[in-house]
């Protein structure tokens, strides 16, 4: 999930550091400098307490998560919708002011650019939130469809984008006013938190009775915000605020105050990796996209695109991707007893044959079991299935030792531990 860019080369020097987020000042107030990390380009806080105390909070209580780091894309005017249906897979016909949807923005060949949430805010006014390590990628993308510089359908050449919203990125200094970045609230009890924050009883009530990927525009300890039912963790309950920059650690300390008697904690990168993953939710990178090219129906997300549409960029290959796919992203459950040893990125999945059958993306411990995603044959894992895990070699002893370092499909191996196929998604 983290990535250490310590032994760059000289020639990489160029490269952005790492930049502080809104709430930097919050963290270093609440944590060690040595749990802070690079993530995505910014610095943001591994754990504050530890990844189970967090993760924990959240199921039972509340969490509160900077994603201040998060791409905010404003995308308005005349043919703003039509823009928005060709540049991602869902479709944002019945789409209403007020609501929000899931979708993919894919390049030409069917590859996944990014998975994003598109917000209508009004007919002709959306937001679209990217994962922070591909928003300078959407943004040029989009730059690229709009000045007609990618050629959009690979079988109709004279398929253009007809339309030119404006874009605005909405965490740029020149957005003023209009500058938005998100701060996540996650956990059953988090309306009791916004309830103790809000003023206004209807708009207390309205945020309470909210739906999942409704939202609506109030004031939370005076503080204007955008709150949406949203959120990265599989609780039912959660919200994304998203507010100004440079009232976002006013809102994070009103948060933390109102929320710590309810026993929220802030939660960093860790849980928030864990509460995904026991979710399972995909990571870009890892479930979606990565090594393996997964597809969003591999990653089992495949709703979320629209193949009746008439048309979006990607189209003609995930037509065929939804005929022919035969490997899908599962949830697997394993024991994490003292002494079991971790299972990691790239073991191997094993059928109750001993076959390899796939490996795994992501893996966490919550509690005395191990949450797995994995990427494996689409017709070998259905729910309740045994499964094996083999351990991939962790160094040189072990490769020295017989065990392999990589795994091939179809070997046959013993497994080091088993489990079972759980559910592929979870709500909490």
């Amino acid at each position: 999930m983290l990535q250490n860019d310590a032994d760059k080369s000289q020639s990489s020097r160029a490269e952005k550091a790492p930049e502080q987020t809104a709430l930097y000042d919050q963290h270093i107030g609440l944590t060690d400098k040595s749990h802070i990390v690079s993530f995505a380009g910014y610095l943001m806080p591994l754990w504050y307490s530890s990844i189970a105390a967090e993760h924990n909070a959240v199921r039972e209580a509340a969490g509160v998560f900077d994603c201040t780091h998060m791409g905010i894309l404003e995308i308005s005017g005349a043919g703003a919708g039509e823009f928005i249906d060709l540049l991602t897979t869902n479709s944002i016909t019945n789409l209403k002011p007020g609501r929000a949807q899931y979708s993919f923005i894919l390049d030409t060949s069917g590859g996944v650019l990014d998975d994003v949430i598109v917000y209508r805010k009004d007919r002709d006014e959306f937001f679209v939130v990217v994962n922070a390590a591909n928003n300078a990628r959407i943004k040029n993308w989009i730059n690229a469809l709009l000045k007609d510089e990618i050629c959009i359908d690979p079988e109709d050449a004279g398929r253009k984008v007809s339309t030119t919203p404006r874009v605005r990125d909405l965490r740029g200094t020149d957005c003023r006013d209009d500058c938005r970045v998100d701060i996540a609230l996650q956990g059953p009890k988090s309306p009791d938190v916004l309830s103790v924050l809000i003023r206004d009883k209807e708009a207390r009530l309205q945020v309470a009775n909210l739906r999942p990927f409704e939202f609506m525009e109030t004031d939370i300890e005076g503080i204007g915000c955008l709150v949406s039912h949203t959120g990265y963790t599989g609780a039912k309950r959660g919200f994304e605020l998203f507010v100004h920059p440079d009232k976002a650690s006013r809102l994070w300390e009103a948060i933390l105050q109102a929320g710590r008697p309810l026993g929220l904690l802030p939660c960093g990168l860790g849980s928030r990796d864990s509460l995904r993953i026991e979710a399972g939710l995909p990571l870009y990178g890892h479930e979606l996209a990565g090594e393996f090219g997964i597809s969003p129906f591999e990653a089992g997300c495949g709703w979320a695109v629209k193949l009746e549409k008439e048309f979006f960029i990607g189209k003609t290959a995930m037509e065929q991707i939804s005929r022919e796919y035969d490997m899908k992203v599962a949830r697997i459950e394993l024991p994490a007893a003292k002494g079991i040893r971790p299972v990691r990125q790239n073991d191997g999945v094993l059928d109750k044959n001993r076959r390899s059958i796939g490996w795994v993306l992501s893996c966490a411990r919550i509690g005395e079991r191990q949450i797995a995603l994995v990427y494996a044959d689409r017709e070998s894992m259905e729910e309740n299935d045994a499964v094996g895990l083999y351990y991939s070699a962790r160094s040189r002893s072990q490769i020295q030792q017989g065990r392999k370092q990589s795994i091939e499909k179809g070997e046959l191996l013993e497994p080091d531990l088993t489990g079972k196929v759980v559910g592929r998604f979870a709500k909490f």
